[in-house]
């Protein structure tokens, strides 16, 4: 039987330029894949490419802002669009923690019946088979803004429990002057102290105590590399519950829906022309 062949792609690139870069852009496709070490056994069985998604369309920064995540995500469809009409991929996953561009992805996913998954969304719904109650510990007040929006577009309204911001927020011009989280990553892998991972800690023990979370997610693709150091700190607190990150749970969905055999259902998009007209539909 051959391999199943996964496209994944990331919400844009920034120019070489850019002094707002916090990821790597050039070298192999695993060194280009953040936190590529930790997701390395969801892809070892299976073919995949890495897209570098468009050259960022709203400036040479990270996207954090309403605007800028639907700028991003128009920009995106037309690589879905021609990954799914390539016939080459059996399923497509979205990166990026505010899954800019996603329900218009699916819709054309739909049309090529090729599933397609995305961070936050994935997240979301695996949290809500592990516990209750989930808790988005997320970056900046910005962020925070997109992510709740984000919540109530996927109905999970009743099962999250906060937002909680450890205001590290991504290198951009309106930042510039304070800490980002760029380097963070870098540093903790070599032994340094975080200030990032301590509020983490701090936001990640706050939901848990005070807000009621039973499942933790992280709500931007440049605070995903806290997962392991997040869950080892809550452990020696005591504290044993599923830390979460969008890479793994939107690669390890679209390996479920490509076994299954399944895609986005027909009724929730619709095709053009649709094959059934429902004279009624719930909102």
């Amino acid at each position: 039987m051959a391999r199943p062949r996964f496209l994944l792609i990331q919400a844009f690139s920034l120019p070489a330029a850019s002094p707002n870069r916090y990821r790597e852009d050039g070298g192999t496709k695993e060194s280009r894949l953040m936190n590529h070490a930790a997701v390395a056994p969801l892809l070892a069985d299976i073919d995949w490419d890495l897209h570098p998604g468009p050259i960022a369309p709203h400036g040479d920064w990270p996207v954090e802002t309403r605007e800028e995540f639907a700028i991003a995500g128009v920009a995106r469809l037309p690589i879905v669009r021609a990954a799914c009409e390539s016939g080459q991929y059996d399923a497509i996953v979205l990166l990026g923690g505010g899954d800019p561009g996603y329900p218009e992805a699916r819709e054309i996913g739909r049309r090529h019946r090729i599933p397609i998954t995305a961070n936050a969304h994935a997240q979301m719904h695996v949290a809500m088979t592990l516990g209750n109650r989930f808790s988005i510990i997320d970056i900046s007040e910005t962020h925070n803004a997109h992510m709740a929006e984000l919540v109530i577009r996927y109905r999970l309204g009743h099962g999250c429990a906060s937002i909680r911001n450890i205001d590290w927020p991504l290198p951009r011009p309106a930042h510039r002057g304070r800490p980002t989280l760029r380097g963070e990553a870098d540093g903790h892998h070599k032994g340094l102290p975080s200030g990032m991972l301590e509020a983490a800690v701090k936001a990640a023990v706050a939901a848990l105590e005070e807000d009621g979370a039973e499942v933790l997610i992280l709500g931007c693709s440049g605070a995903f590399w806290l997962r392991a150091p997040l869950s080892a700190r809550l452990a020696e607190l005591g504290w044993d519950v599923p830390v979460l990150e969008g890479y793994a749970c939107a690669i390890e969905l679209a390996r479920s829906f490509h076994r299954l055999g399944v895609d986005a259902s027909g009724i929730t998009f619709p095709a053009d022309p649709p094959t059934h007209r429902r004279r009624h539909r719930l909102a």
